[in-house]
């Protein structure tokens, strides 16, 4: 079992950054890939980027160049960087763990573990 808890959203203008981290326990970050996720009010969860165990990073087409995933293996954490927000960045932002790799990872049913979400919201 793995336990994830996101923490670092808030409200920021748009423009601004946050920094999202997801800290996680348990049966940690071995052999699993860590990924981002979002999901705004009446939209579908959707992929955001992923770090797998390797360190290998891949990001969905609107946040590259803003995004930046990185973790910290003796910390647990996985972190979320994110410049130059838009207000259709708004959304609950969710870390999810990984066992398996591969195309999939860009799609929630790869993911075995999940935060409960932080809410990120971007005004204009």
């Amino acid at each position: 079992q793995v336990q994830l808890v996101e923490s670092g959203g808030g409200l920021v203008q748009a423009g601004g950054s946050l920094r999202l981290s997801c800290a996680a326990s348990g049966r940690t970050f071995g052999p699993y890939h860590m990924g981002w996720f979002r999901q705004a009010p009446g939209k579908e969860r959707e992929f955001v980027g992923v770090i797998t165990w390797s360190g290998t990073m891949d990001y969905a087409d609107s946040g590259k160049g803003r995004f930046t995933i990185s973790k910290d293996n003796a910390k647990s954490t996985v972190y979320l960087q994110m410049s130059s927000l838009k207000p259709e960045d708004t959304a609950v932002y969710y870390c999810a763990a990984s066992g398996r790799g591969g195309p999939l990872l860009e799609t929630t049913i790869a993911y075995d573990y999940w935060g409960q979400g932080t809410q990120v919201t971007v005004s204009s």
